[in-house]
């Protein structure tokens, strides 16, 4: 390809409208172009980028033995309804009428459309396993679209279903595609962890997250410094054992704060340490009061209130919710008279809270002394908090530590939660009909190409990996005007080409300047630079990752780049 006629406009400034480094180079070296927010076009250099990953993603699927196929993204509301997701799936669902009237959305995931196509063509056992994927474009009409093409609101995505016999086939199922996204991840050679994840409005019990580790994740790794646990902070099980302070049991007293209604001003206020607070938060759930308990220190994790109450909905009360159930506002709540209707939840780490202090119901107000059992009760105590950095690793080996991800890949049991709702069953063996079980796993490959970027670059621009790279190789002439150098670029990119390379030629008339600079921001892995030497036959190669150089002759030039590029 010759550059003077290549789609590939760079910018030398920083788009102001761009908060990290891959959303930055991204649109510098031309690779994407914004169409509206949230929504880009892929340029050639980005569109061969997605297609490397594409393959590599199609490679590995059909090792595992997936098959191919293409679903609609227009998918009409009565699938949804059907699955129950209509309503429960949120804003998000981009939702369009047609000139009849008929409702439908843009698909931003397919288990409706999927669960379908199977129950109306597979009926036996003898067809099953059966492991379906595409790889097409996905619609969320995201609240707030940032950081490029990590978080927008069109997106290409590979999404895989599978369906099986029973939940011992489905184990292997996950494990084949487990192991294939694996290896997709370390070819695309990205830093990631596999943790244990929540599924969310998918459905489902078992998940993992394949998250990419970077400063700007927008989720928070739990990982053990002694072992290879990692889970995502929202569903990372806190195993603490908490002792009760040694002390007489105090009478309760109410003592005026006012205006303090933070666990720190409380806490400062009342010269007691944060560990004696309890913290209380009314939450509504699925319609319903219900007050959670933590310890001052502690934060709520709604997560786990919407897994320990088999919940859909899970949201904090509002202000006028705080008074309608607790006759007061937010900051100054407690569990002590609480209206009987209100369910009381509390983590563990409230049991062992002796002559501690919560809010008294009234504002500018608040109790110490409190103690379960005499001045409050819970219905149920559970893990309802976020894991710390500090805690033990709930696999009993080492400490917790943080990082920060991007979600990349997302792998799901679902079970029967698609198949039950929408009639996918099977005549099993002995002729009785049976739900199909299913997985779901997904890739955001829009997002794998930004998380490449995000994790190899420098500050002159991009450094690609050699297997999702546009280009393997830059040749760049110094200076089109001399025969010789024109001549013997030419000709090396005949050879180069007619060996495989791909293969981009900077036969601009451009300044050497420029084009060294659109090269580092280009990030190809070898640079081939036309210069003085050329009437010797020979050439500067640079390594785009460690900046090497060497001189090469024209005749050693393959198997150098072999070398290079395949070791």
């Amino acid at each position: 390809m010759k550059q003077s006629t290549y789609l590939a406009p760079t910018l030398r400034d920083v788009p102001s409208d761009a908060d990290v480094k891959s959303h930055q180079l991204m649109l510098r070296a031309g690779l994407i172009r914004q169409s509206t927010s949230g929504v880009y076009s892929f340029l050639p250099l980005g569109l061969k980028v997605l297609q490397k990953v594409e393959n590599i993603i199609r490679e590995e699927m059909n090792r595992a033995g997936a098959q191919q196929l293409l679903m609609p993204a227009i998918q009409p509301a009565e699938l949804w309804k059907e699955s129950g997701r209509w309503e429960a799936y949120g804003p998000e669902l981009m939702r369009l009428h047609d000139r009849h009237n008929r409702e439908f959305a843009l698909g931003p995931t397919h288990e409706e459309v999927i669960t379908t196509l199977v129950r109306d063509d597979v009926h036996s056992y003898k067809k099953l396993p059966m492991t379906l994927y595409q790889i097409q474009n996905k619609f969320r009409d995201e609240r707030r679209p940032r950081f490029g093409v990590l978080r927008s609101r069109e997106f290409l995505m590979k999404d895989a279903y599978s369906f099986d016999t029973s939940f011992e086939g489905l184990d292997i199922s996950y494990d084949k595609m487990y192991d294939a996204y694996s290896r997709i991840f370390n070819r695309c050679e990205l830093d990631f962890r596999a943790v244990v994840a929540d599924s969310g409005a998918m459905g489902g019990k078992d998940t993992h997250e394949f998250m990419v580790l970077s400063d700007i994740g927008e989720d928070t790794i739990a990982y053990s410094d002694e072992s290879d646990y990692a889970a995502n902070i929202e569903i990372a099980e806190v195993n603490v054992i908490y002792k009760k302070a040694d002390e007489a049991i105090k009478e309760i007293e109410v003592v005026d704060t006012p205006g303090k209604k933070t666990i720190e001003e409380v806490s400062a206020f009342l010269n007691l340490p944060v560990e004696k607070l309890i913290k209380s938060v009314l939450f509504i759930v699925d319609d319903k009061p219900c007050l959670v308990l933590v310890r001052g220190d502690h934060e709520v994790n709604d997560v786990k209130i919407k897994h320990l109450l088999d919940a859909q909905i899970v949201e904090m009360a509002t202000e006028e919710e705080t008074k309608k159930w607790m006759n007061t506002v937010p900051g100054y709540i407690g569990p002590k008279d609480v209206n009987k209707d209100i369910t009381i939840i509390a983590d563990h780490a409230v049991e062992a809270v002796v002559n501690g202090a919560c809010g008294a119901n009234e504002e500018g107000k608040h109790f110490i002394n409190v103690n379960l059992g005499q001045d409050f009760t819970v219905e149920t105590f559970a893990d309802l908090r976020n894991i710390q950095e500090g805690d033990p690793s709930p696999d009993g080996k080492g400490t917790i530590r943080f990082k920060e991800g991007i979600e990349v890949g997302h792998v799901f049991k679902l079970g029967t939660r698609y198949s039950e709702a929408m009639g996918a069953m099977f005549l099993d063996e002995n002729g009785k009909n049976q739900p199909m079980i299913m997985g779901c796993y997904g890739i955001g490959v829009s997002r794998t190409l930004a998380a490449v970027v995000e994790q190899h670059h420098d500050e002159n621009g991009i450094i690609w990996p050699s297997a999702v790279s546009p280009f393997d190789i830059h040749l760049i002439p110094v200076n089109m005007k001399q025969d010789d150098q024109r001549e013997l670029a030419q000709e090396l990119y005949e050879d180069l080409t007619s060996s495989r390379f791909e293969v981009l030629m900077d036969d601009r008339a451009e300044r050497p300047g420029v084009k060294f600079k659109d090269a580092d921001l280009f990030g190809f892995p070898i640079r081939i630079t036309v210069g003085k030497k050329a009437n010797e036959g020979v050439v500067e190669l640079k390594v785009r990752k460690t900046g090497e150089t060497l001189e090469v002759k024209k005749d050693e030039l393959v198997t150098t780049i072999e070398s290079l590029l395949y070791k």
